[in-house]
């Protein structure tokens, strides 16, 4: 017999995930001790788990799955075999349907006309204060993408219009948005995605920069230059338009929250995770991080069964939402503040990470939906 910890190491699957495998029927233990309630396995079990597993990673139902563990120890194995050809079917008739519909999607896209950008005329400058610009930077630094398959969203946007410089930087699963003061520039509104290890060479210029003396920022063509002093970074910044961000942080006021950053950073380390049956941007299921709001402005990370239901005494409305942890602490650290408000909109909705005293510097994580 095995213990749920030598099952998770054996079989590849976390024991947040056997425990959600037993909730939902699909890999009940051999044995549970009625005292102690703990999981015993057993030895035929390690191969049903790692089997479980890969038909989880080809996308099969979990009721599916569940008759193919029924039926893999048995004689008559064809109930299985049609079980996974059914699925297959299933998968090429998705891929089908999703083929036609992007051809459909690639035909409008080629029919429609792109309007012709002029190019500059004048160089766009402008003066900025050098802590704001480098507080900018750090507050969206860590969400910048790094798919080659998505070259525009591997640097930050500089968004100038009128007195103000907005930073923007999302790798599609987290988004984060900070604004600088600037003064010298009264023109149309100019945009320009500087590559990551430009924004880094800027960035490191900053650091040898005291208080809010002004640096300037120029931007001539494709060529974006940033100078302290007698000193610069320049380089080319991205041949790519960089997605509407103004459309994806229209978000509904939600539920919010104050927390305090040193404890809620405890909680969220050494507090209960999910496993992600989905995987996260590098292809491997990652640490998921379950929050519930209460109507008392508190915010608790869930175990395993916890995360309470709608309407439940005190906890009305959105009941829980499920983040990348590492997502999360990374936003926390971005946001530089010992108070931090989080706000909590549907469970489907991004979570937002705002400063109490600069609304306009946050972060936004997409939430992972939960198996059960």
């Amino acid at each position: 017999m095995r213990s749920i910890g030598e099952m998770a190491r054996d079989s590849g699957l976390s024991v947040s995930a056997l425990r959600f495998y037993d909730r939902a029927g699909v890999l009940v233990p051999a044995w549970v001790d009625p005292v102690s309630g703990y999981r015993w396995y057993g030895p035929e079990q390690c191969e049903e788990a790692r089997l479980l597993t890969r038909l989880r990673r080809a996308g099969m139902p979990l009721p599916d799955i569940r008759l193919v563990l029924a039926g893999w120890s048995g004689a008559d194995t064809d109930l299985v075999r049609k079980l996974l050809e059914a699925h297959l079917r299933r998968l090429e008739l998705g891929l089908s349907d999703a083929r036609s519909e992007f051809s459909a999607v690639r035909a409008l896209l080629e029919g429609r006309e792109k309007p012709m950008t002029s190019p500059r005329t004048a160089a766009v400058r402008l003066t900025v204060p050098a802590a704001e610009l480098a507080a900018a930077l750090d507050a969206v630094r860590f969400a910048a993408g790094t798919d080659p398959e998505l070259p525009m969203l591997g640097g930050i946007l500089f968004d100038i219009e009128g007195e103000a410089l907005r930073v923007v930087a999302t790798d599609r699963y987290r988004m984060a948005v900070a604004r600088a003061r600037a003064t010298g520039h009264d023109g149309a509104r100019e945009q320009v995605i500087v590559p990551a290890p430009l924004a880094d060479a800027m960035r490191a210029l900053l650091s040898g920069e005291d208080g809010d003396g002004p640096v300037r920022l120029s931007v001539d063509g494709d060529r974006v230059t940033l100078e302290a002093g007698d000193r610069q970074a320049a380089g080319q910044g991205l041949d790519h338009d960089f997605p509407d961000y103004r459309r994806l942080v229209r978000l509904p006021a939600g539920r919010r929250a104050v927390v305090d950053v040193p404890a809620f950073r405890e909680a969220l380390e050494t507090g209960p995770v999910r496993t992600s049956e989905t995987p996260g941007p590098d292809g491997k299921p990652c640490d998921l991080s379950v929050l519930r709001p209460a109507a008392d402005g508190t915010v608790t990370v869930c175990a395993d069964g916890e995360e309470g239901e709608a309407g439940e005494a005190g906890n009305d409305g959105p009941n829980h939402v499920a983040v990348n942890r590492e997502f999360l602490l990374h936003a926390l650290d971005a946001g530089a503040r010992d108070r931090l408000v989080l706000e909590f909109g549907a469970p489907t909705a991004p979570l937002a990470v705002r400063r109490p005293d600069a609304e306009d510097t946050f972060s936004l994580l997409m939430p992972v939906r939960l198996e059960n």
